[in-house]
């Protein structure tokens, strides 16, 4: 009998577990999503997946754990080709797939959820036995959530640590993670890595779908890039560069920037001095003090947060999702009405208004969710362009109706300034890759010509020539003497950008620094709980 390969070697020496062979996928509308791909998946083995939005990622893991079927081609197992009617199929032959888009329901707890994906009859019994197993799996990966709480009043971040949970109890012999550390500190996305990695040495196949090249370079053992459909590189991790991946990616040579791969702490502060302009910090334009607010299920989320944000200022907001960041941008935007404490744009209390009136005040708003806040995607890219400005004089017509053509000349000028790839106006904005669906939220927000930009995961789960975009343009923004409030989850993120840096826990302020006075461990300590002066 054939040997295995040791663990972590990417082959394994009886053969493959699941092979995708000449996988083509042409939707309805004519777009080819993939074309002849081809990719095999050994046991003991974590395969990154990278490619641009839009490049068949997605599609090709969606045919291999069930939810849709291909074209043209085959996946093929040791048995036979295999053919997956449902993902439940799938899972019953050991596929899951934990989505960037959650399948949860959100009344029920994420016990409830966990407990509803498998098999066996719903009962008290069965949630107790969930339970049970759910915290082993968060004491051994660390992925800590709140089990009696309905998802719909978790964070964003929370709910997708819920989802990697379901699948992880299902113990699938390959787990396909799509984006799973978007939302997680450096801590937590090293525990998560140590998890892979013991999974992998157990015997499971992995796929990680991830637009991060300093992870995908770091946890797994070989690297296969797409690119507008195709396979067009498959190679082993430890011979892999950045530079080359990132070429592969877009097909040219592009620079290796902070606003598209990420920093080391050493690195910030010298680039930020050589890479950008010194700009001088203009009046304040937002203030707020002592704010409080409770969240979705009444605990105390923002507790006394006091800063102000300048003009010709990126002041960036780090924390793990879930710390009262989402809370504190819901007050400043309208969407939340907080307990105590104040708020002004210009002097102007905000607090308690709704999101139009503080939108005439200059204040632009990049949502954290663009498919929840940002979008309503069977709009077309017209009437998503428009929401929030309808009654901006120049579009509307007699008798309070819209412009058509105004409207289409106005998307058409965002589709040409912001890069945004799509058919034309009158496109379904779910058309869109996850890429230009949010370069029309940030080019919508921005043609409103704001005083401040309320940015919350501008970049979340973008490919990194996406991401660079969005990264430049708020940077252009500061540099045109705008003010803005960036919330991210990712740590590299708001140390490229940042002029000023905050660490949020538990709905306060551990600390504020600007970029290299604090190492990276430093600041991942302050964001998970670690008081001030013991860090320091």
């Amino acid at each position: 009998m054939k040997k295995s390969a040791a663990p972590g070697s990417g082959r394994d020496a009886d053969g493959y577990l699941l092979r995708a062979e000449g996988i083509t996928k042409v939707y309805s509308d004519g777009t080819v999503a993939l074309e002849e791909a081809t990719l095999e998946i050994h046991t003991h083995e974590i395969v990154g997946l990278l490619g641009e939005n839009g490049a068949g990622k997605t599609t090709l893991t969606k045919i291999l754990s069930g939810l849709l079927p291909p074209t043209r081609g085959r996946v093929v197992s040791p048995k036979g080709p295999v053919r997956f009617a449902s993902p439940r199929e799938a899972l019953d032959f050991g596929i899951g797939m934990v989505h960037q888009h959650f399948a949860l329901v959100g009344t029920f707890t994420a016990a409830e959820n966990v407990a509803l994906s498998h098999e066996k009859p719903f009962s008290r019994i069965r949630l107790a036995e969930t339970r049970e197993r759910l915290e082993a799996l968060m004491e051994e990966s660390g992925l800590r959530v709140p089990l009696d709480v309905p998802v719909e009043k978790l964070a964003v971040g929370e709910q997708q640590r819920v989802e990697i949970l379901k699948v992880l109890s299902r113990d699938v012999k390959l787990l396909i993670l799509d984006e799973p550390t978007s939302v997680l500190t450096p801590l937590e996305v090293d525990e998560l890595f140590v998890l892979l990695r013991r999974l992998r040495d157990r015997g499971t196949s992995i796929i990680l779908i991830t637009h991060k090249l300093k992870e995908v370079q770091s946890v797994t053992d070989r690297i296969v890039v797409l690119r507008r459909g195709a396979m067009v590189g498959d190679v082993r991790t430890a011979e892999a560069t950045t530079e080359r991946l990132a070429q592969l990616m877009v097909g040219k040579t592009i620079a290796t920037e902070p606003t598209a791969v990420e920093l080391s702490a050493e690195q910030v502060p010298k680039t930020l001095s050589a890479g950008r302009k010194k700009v001088p910090l203009g009046e304040g334009i937002l203030h707020v003090a002592d704010l409080v607010a409770r969240g979705n299920t009444g605990e105390i989320a923002v507790d006394g947060v006091s800063f102000d944000v300048h003009g010709g200022e990126i002041l960036g907001i780090a924390g793990v999702e879930g710390n009262g960041q989402s809370e504190l941008v819901e007050c400043l935007t309208g969407l939340r009405v907080p307990i105590s404490g104040t708020a002004t744009i210009r002097d102007t209390n905000i607090l308690g208004k709704d999101p139009r009136q503080i939108y005439r005040l200059g204040v632009a708003h990049v949502p954290e969710d663009r498919w929840r806040l940002g979008l309503v995607l069977p709009f077309t890219l017209a009437e998503n362009a428009i929401l929030g400005v309808h009654q901006w004089e120049e579009f509307r017509g007699p008798f309070g109706f819209v412009r058509r053509g105004r409207v289409n000349q106005h998307v058409r000028q965002l589709m040409e300034r912001f890069d945004i790839q799509a058919t034309g106006p009158n496109a379904p904005a779910k058309s869109l890759s996850g890429g230009n669906q949010q370069k029309l939220i940030v080019g919508r927000e921005l043609a409103k010509n704001p005083a401040i930009v309320v940015a919350s995961q501008p970049t979340r789960g973008l490919d990194i020539g996406a991401a660079k975009y969005i990264r430049d343009l708020l940077i252009e923004m500061r540099d045109n003497g705008r003010a803005i409030l960036l919330v991210s989850a990712d740590l590299d993120e708001v140390l490229a950008l940042a002029d000023r840096l905050a660490i949020m826990y538990e709905g306060r302020f551990m600390g504020e620094s600007c970029p290299g006075e604090l190492s990276r461990e430093q600041i991942g300590m302050l964001m998970g709980g670690v008081a001030c002066k013991e860090v320091a």
